[in-house]
């Protein structure tokens, strides 16, 4: 019995020795200490950081009353001679939106071309619908309908476009449009329920003049243009 006393009072004097040399190398808690490392959190954390900072876009900012113009016009009077009305209109739609350049903008407009006018020909109204103002979409899905309604389909290939040359440039409110001349190169060819060709030729390249207006609301953050007018050049 003797030796279990004893054996016994050891065996707690040595856990309390360990447990304050535990205590004075971990320390004790404050409830200040930083919460345990979690590898996963962190490199999410810093992950969505990351992206946060990636997009961050500096919008370009609209020149203030008075302040000097320096070369914000350089690309539009390469563009368009000065002081004529298609110059001074560009510069209008500059003054609204900053980034507007109109190289970019025919560049732009010659893809939405060819991808309308193929759209129109597929009877691609998901795409039309992404180009084009409720108005003009309307038009384009009429008479997609009627060619269906008579089992019609149009037979059609885009060879280029010549030339896109915009004609005029105004701003109609908070609205940018800009006119362009396209002319274009196409083999199209309309074929009855038979098949037979009771439109065009699908063997003949042919020239095709149009004017297009494009638009674009300069107060919404939609980059986008669409085309709101068409018209078919003699």
């Amino acid at each position: 019995m003797g030796f279990f006393d004893f054996g016994t009072i050891f065996f707690l004097i040595a856990a309390v020795v360990i447990f304050f040399q535990l205590r004075n190398v971990l320390g004790r808690r404050t409830g200040s200490e930083r919460p345990p490392f979690d590898p996963y959190t962190a490199s999410r954390t810093d992950k969505d950081a990351a992206q946060k900072q990636e997009n961050v876009v500096s919008l370009p900012r609209k020149r203030a009353p008075g302040e000097p113009a320096g070369d914000i016009y350089a690309a539009i009077d390469a563009f368009a001679k000065p002081d004529t009305d298609l110059n001074k209109g560009l510069r209008t739609i500059k003054d609204n939106d900053p980034t507007f350049e109109p190289k970019t903008f025919v560049d732009g407009a010659k893809m939405a071309y060819e991808m309308i006018v193929m759209a129109y020909a597929d009877g691609d109204r998901k795409t039309l619908k992404n180009l084009l103002s409720r108005e003009v979409y309307d038009g384009f899905v009429a008479a997609i309908g009627e060619r269906e309604a008579k089992s019609e389909k149009i037979q059609s290939s885009f060879v280029g476009i010549d030339k896109a040359d915009i004609v005029s440039a105004e701003m109609k409110g908070g609205e940018a449009h800009l006119t362009l001349r396209i002319v274009s190169e196409l083999i199209s060819a309309t074929r009855d329920k038979a098949g037979a060709v009771i439109d065009g030729d699908p063997e003949t390249v042919a020239e095709v003049k149009d004017v297009w207006t494009f638009a674009r609301d300069t107060r919404s953050r939609d980059p986008n243009w669409k085309l709101v007018a068409t018209e078919e050049e003699d």
